[in-house]
């Protein structure tokens, strides 16, 4: 019997945690994805673009209209000058666009660079192109980073730094400070760098989001990934799209044309209108910014510690004051005994850790999160010291 080339096979604590509560119909603040409504007009839309007869494959680069209209939205907000027909593809989501740019990018002996804690798909997939992940632990409390040790990680087989900004799961924005030290490390090398800055229109408490679109040294050496799915609650459209300077959306392009083929043809169409109507994406920032508030101040006097998440519709919790139990056991037992789905820290960390964090989503519906929330806040202290 064959088997998978992916390194390592292991069923990840993720799918586990979510195995476990669909089996006891538990409150899911698990899932990361919204379950919020998506705009009526959005719907209406796809549908228009299906009866027009835009339901045949679309362009290996994205439909045309779409490109162009995201384009467009990119250099207004950062004052860039990219090119709609050559610096930008649309994808089959931002993981599909994440994992066939290393597919372009890595090969055998290669090593990348990633940043703890992370999404699971990025270390498999570089260890699949034949590449090393190089990992960078975020530093607690507030998970800052230690560019020093970044720079002494930076060998000459290092071809690719991956980041998250904002950084997915901690919802951590990067300061202008982590930009300059990453253009200054960056400078005068041949590394690609490849950002996922898919959270980029949800940012809290008046900071401002900086994307190394804005960077002139840095959108020169960068593949840019983002997605509208979380601002328009549509994750499970699978659109995405990726932009940087055509030397290396030429080489993406490739790869695309046989990892990606053809995406959503009749959606694309209606992003494309929907776009020129200038969605107000301050207003839907607020609005993930209202239900973060709402979380925190339903956990008020619960024993579990929280630092307000900066971005992403995250959050997570501090819970060494309740249980010394290890992350992946004490999710567990919230489902089983209090029937709330929480994320172990652990499921973002290539090595186990004794980190006592959780994360959970709050896009979800008020009257989901005031019941989690008083779940919660029922568990009592356990701690064995």
């Amino acid at each position: 019997m064959g088997s998978s080339k992916i390194p390592t096979p292991k069923k990840s604590s993720l799918t586990t945690i979510l195995e476990i509560a669909e089996g006891m119909n538990a409150i899911d603040l698990a899932i990361p994805m919204s379950n919020l409504a998506c705009p009526d007009k959005l719907i209406d839309l796809v549908s228009k673009n299906m009866r027009l007869g835009n339901n045949d494959y679309s362009p290996v680069e994205g439909v045309g209209l779409l490109r162009e209209q995201i384009i467009g939205l990119v250099n207004r907000q950062n004052k860039s000058t990219f090119n709609p027909d050559t610096e930008i593809t649309i994808t089959a989501g931002p993981a599909q666009a994440m994992t066939t740019a290393i597919s372009t990018f890595v090969k055998e002996g290669d090593e990348v660079i990633i940043f703890e804690p992370v999404q699971e798909s990025y270390a498999p997939f570089i260890e699949l192109n034949g590449g090393r992940p190089i990992f960078v632990n975020l530093k607690l409390p507030d998970f800052r980073i230690d560019w020093e040790e970044v720079k002494k990680l930076v060998t000459s087989k290092t071809k690719l730094i991956i980041i998250n900004n904002p950084q997915n799961p901690i919802g951590r924005i990067f300061s202008e400070e982590d930009i300059d030290q990453l253009r200054r490390m960056t400078n005068g090398t041949r590394l690609v760098i490849l950002c996922n800055e898919v959270f980029d229109n949800i940012v809290f408490d008046g900071l401002k989001f900086h994307s190394l679109a804005s960077v002139p040294d840095l959108a020169a050496k960068s593949l840019i990934v983002s997605s509208f799915g979380p601002v328009f609650n549509i994750t499970g459209w699978g659109i995405g799209y990726i932009f940087g300077p055509e030397r290396l959306m030429s080489e993406f392009r490739k790869i695309q044309q046989f990892q990606g083929f053809s995406v959503n043809t009749p959606a694309q169409h209606a992003l494309a209108e929907f776009l020129k109507e200038s969605p107000d994406f301050e207003s839907i920032s607020k609005s993930y910014h209202k239900k973060r508030d709402l979380f925190i101040s339903l956990l008020k006097g619960s024993k579990f510690n929280l630092v307000p998440t900066q971005s992403t519709f995250y959050q997570i919790l501090d819970y060494s004051k309740i249980s010394d139990e290890p992350d992946i056991d004490f999710a567990t037992r919230l489902i089983l005994e209090y029937g709330v789905a929480t994320v172990p820290f652990s499921a973002f960390q290539h090595e186990k850790t004794k980190y006592q964090l959780i994360r959970i989503c709050f896009a979800k519906p008020d009257e989901v999160l005031i019941e989690a929330a008083r779940k919660l806040k029922s568990v009592p202290v356990t701690l064995r010291h």
